[in-house]
């Protein structure tokens, strides 16, 4: 039987739709479908990674938070249950199923990756940084996690961190730091900017 990602896809996009809470406001169906998905797809091609490879990265992508269905804080051992129940329908071989939930595991926070499709999955989750569309982002995170914290994060401190962050990551892949650095400084520039003129809700996070 052969692997049917886009059948699998279809499928966990429709359990997304039904069973994640508007609540995740960037954990959401766009994250995985719009974002990460591609973003994989995308440094798998810039690192000639093969055909099998390729297939790994995409459905681990697919995957990895399909944990947050079910719970919030450490929702990629879930992700990695969800995958492995799934999978094997779709045509996935044992094998396969284990490089996809070790490629899951390897975007748990703080990132450290062993090999050059940890790499790129890592890099695909954090592809963001370097985008124009990492303000509006950054403040749907905000809004998530001030949810799912259950009491006020203030905004100083939350861009304090979030800039902290932008400065000290470091993409894994050539390919990811071709594309993204220089947009990620340009982030960095606009959070300093922003963390200036924090006196109450600024335009740049859009809530």
């Amino acid at each position: 039987m052969a692997q049917d990602f886009e059948e699998v896809s279809r499928h966990i996009y429709t359990r997304f739709a039904e069973k994640l809470s508007p609540n995740l406001t960037y954990h959401s169906l766009y994250h995985t479908r719009n974002d990460v998905v591609p973003a994989a797809c995308r440094l798998a091609r810039a690192n000639d990674v093969s055909a099998e490879g390729c297939l790994l990265l995409k459905t681990a992508a697919l995957f990895h938070d399909t944990g947050f269905m079910q719970v919030y804080s450490g929702h990629e051992t879930y992700s990695i249950e969800i995958a492995r129940q799934t999978l094997p329908d779709y045509g996935y071989s044992a094998d396969q199923v284990t490089a996809i939930t070790e490629l899951i595991a390897a975007t748990r926070m703080p990132q450290r990756p062993c090999g050059l499709l940890q790499e790129i999955i890592c890099d695909a989750d954090l592809d963001l940084l370097g985008r124009d569309d990492y303000m509006y982002l950054n403040g749907q995170l905000w809004r998530e996690v001030r949810h799912y914290a259950g009491q006020p994060i203030p905004e100083k401190e939350w861009r304090i961190e979030q800039l902290e962050f932008l400065r000290k990551h470091r993409f894994f892949t050539a390919a990811a730091r071709t594309l993204r650095d220089a947009g990620k400084l340009k982030n960095a520039a606009l959070m300093t900017a922003a963390l200036a003129s924090t006196n109450g809700s600024s335009p740049g996070l859009h809530l």
